[in-house]
C-alpha cells in the first residue's frame, strides 16, 4: 500500500532537511564543505518478473556526499592563519598519533612552539629544516617554531659594484704619503661593516688614491687598524700594504696587485678582531673566518662620471632575535630576525586522495582516511596538482546560503506532499472499511 511509500518520502524529506540545516548551521565554519543528500528509488520485483508494470515502493537515502569545491579565501590577519588555494588538505596529528586532514588553516603556536589547530589538540605536519635552513623531506614531522636567537656568522666575502671618477686629480704619494687621518692624502673611501664570529660589528674602510692616469692604490683598514691589528700610523706603526688597481683605456679593470699577487679578488687574511675604546685598540678575543675575507673588486670601473658605490653585500651578521614569521606560496615558513636575516624553519605538507568522496568526516572540520578514499599522498604545496598556500588568510565555508534556503523550502514542500499521500491513503482505507 501507499503508506510505506509515503513514509519513505517523509523520511527522505526529513533527511534532506537535516542535511540542509547542517549546511546552514556551518555557513560560517572555516574550511567547512557543504553536503548533499542523494536519493534512490525503491522497486520490489523478482528476477523473473516483468518490468513493464512495476510500481515503486518509495525512496531511500542513497548517500550524503560532500562537495569539495573551493571556498572563498579572505585575509584574516592571523600570523599562522593559512588557506589552501586549490586542492589538498592540511595534515594534523593527534595526541594518539592518528592523522586527520582538514581545510581549516586556523593554526596557532603552543607554549613549546609547536604549530597546532585552534583547539590545541593536534599538531600540524610538514618537513623540518636543518640548522642552515635547508628543508629536509625525510618524512612528516611536527612543525615547530624555534624561538631561540639566530647565532652570528663571521663575514667571509664582500661584493659590490663601484666606479672611480677618471677626472680625479693625481696625488703624488712621495710628497703626500697615505694617512687615513688626512683627507688630502686619498681620493675617496668606501666603508663596509664586517662581523666576527661573536657577531661584533667592525667597520672596514677602503681608501683609494689615484696615483696615475689609469692607476689607483687601495688601502684596507679594519677598525682603523691594519687587519693584523697593527697601527697604520704613529709610533710604532706598520704602513698598510696597498692594492694597485690598473684600468685600460676604456675604463675597465685589468688587474689588482697586492704584495706582488695579481687577483681581482682581494683576500684579507690574518684579521684580528678588536675594539677601540678611548682611542685605544685592543683585541676582543673573537675569531674571524679562518680562510679570510674575499673582497671582490672585479666590478670596479673608471669612467668619467661621479664616483659611486652600490650598497655592498656581505654574508656576515650579528646575533638576531626573532621578530616575525612569513609563509610563502610553497608553504615554507621563514623566521625573520632583528639582524635583517631570515631562515626557513620548516615547510607545510599537503595531502591528496584519489577519492575525496570516500573520506570519513571526523568532526572539528576534519576528515579521516578510509578504504574507499585510498591512501593519501604527501608533498609540498604547488607540487603536481596540489594547491598553493595563502598566508594570513582563511578559507570560508563553500555553503551557498541562498541555495540552501531554497532547498529547505523544497524539502518542506516534499514533506507536506508525502504527508498528503498518507492522508489520502488513510481516507481511502476508511471508505473501504465503511463499505464492508
Amino acid at each position: 500500500m501507499s503508506f510505506n511509500t509515503g513514509l519513505s518520502g517523509l523520511h527522505a524529506a526529513n533527511k534532506q532537511m537535516d542535511v540542509t540545516g547542517n549546511n546552514i548551521a556551518n555557513v560560517a565554519t572555516t574550511g567547512f564543505k557543504s553536503s548533499r543528500a542523494e536519493f534512490a528509488d525503491i522497486y520490489a520485483a523478482s528476477k523473473l518478473g516483468t518490468g513493464q508494470n512495476s510500481i515503486g515502493n518509495g525512496v531511500n537515502l542513497a548517500t550524503v556526499s560532500q562537495q569539495f569545491t573551493q571556498g572563498d579565501v579572505n585575509g584574516s590577519g592571523g600570523i599562522l592563519d593559512m588557506a589552501i588555494q586549490g586542492s589538498g588538505f592540511f595534515v594534523q596529528k593527534g595526541s594518539d598519533g592518528s592523522l586527520a586532514y582538514t581545510r581549516s588553516g586556523a593554526f596557532r603556536a603552543d607554549k613549546d612552539g609547536y604549530i597546532t589547530n585552534n583547539t590545541g589538540t593536534s599538531r600540524l605536519q610538514g618537513y623540518a629544516a636543518d640548522a642552515d635552513g635547508k628543508i629536509i623531506k625525510r618524512g612528516l614531522t611536527d612543525l615547530q617554531l624555534n624561538l631561540s636567537n639566530l647565532p652570528p656568522k663571521a663575514s667571509t666575502k664582500v661584493d659590490s659594484t663601484s666606479n672611480l671618477n677618471a677626472s680625479e686629480r693625481v696625488i703624488d704619494q712621495a710628497a703626500k704619503p697615505f694617512n687615513p687621518t688626512d683627507t688630502s692624502t686619498f681620493t675617496t673611501q668606501y666603508s663596509t661593516t664586517l662581523y666576527d664570529a661573536q657577531g661584533n660589528a667592525h667597520p672596514m674602510v677602503q681608501y683609494l688614491v689615484k696615483t696615475d692616469g689609469n692607476k689607483w692604490n687601495a688601502y684596507t683598514l679594519i677598525d682603523g687598524r691594519n687587519p693584523d691589528g697593527s697601527a697604520p700610523t704613529g709610533t710604532p706603526s706598520t704602513p698598510p700594504v696597498p692594492s694597485t688597481l690598473t684600468f685600460d683605456g676604456a675604463g675597465r679593470l685589468t688587474s689588482v696587485v697586492t704584495a706582488g699577487v695579481s687577483d681581482k679578488i682581494l683576500t684579507i687574511t690574518g684579521w684580528v678582531p678588536g675594539t677601540v675604546t678611548g682611542g685605544v685598540w685592543k683585541a676582543n678575543g673573537a675569531t674571524a673566518n679562518p680562510t679570510g675575507i674575499a673582497v671582490n673588486i672585479a666590478n670596479t670601473t673608471q669612467y668619467n662620471s661621479p664616483t659611486y658605490r652600490n650598497p655592498p653585500f656581505t654574508d656576515g651578521y650579528a646575533t638576531g632575535q626573532i621578530t616575525g614569521l612569513k609563509i610563502d606560496g610553497n608553504g615554507v615558513l621563514f623566521a625573520t630576525f632583528s639582524n635583517q636575516q631570515s631562515k626557513a624553519v620548516g615547510q607545510i605538507s599537503l595531502a591528496s586522495f584519489n577519492n575525496e568522496q570516500g573520506l570519513q568526516p571526523g568532526g572539528g572540520t576534519t576528515w579521516r582516511e578510509t578504504f574507499a578514499s585510498g591512501q593519501p599522498g604527501y608533498d609540498a604545496p604547488q607540487t603536481g596538482t596540489l594547491g598553493s598556500i595563502k598566508a594570513n588568510a582563511l578559507e570560508n565555508s563553500n555553503v551557498n546560503l541562498t541555495n540552501e534556503l531554497v532547498d529547505l523550502i523544497k524539502a518542506q514542500s516534499n514533506y507536506q506532499a508525502n504527508a498528503k499521500t498518507i492522508s489520502t491513503e488513510s481516507t481511502i482505507l476508511k471508505t473501504l472499511i465503511q463499505m464492508s
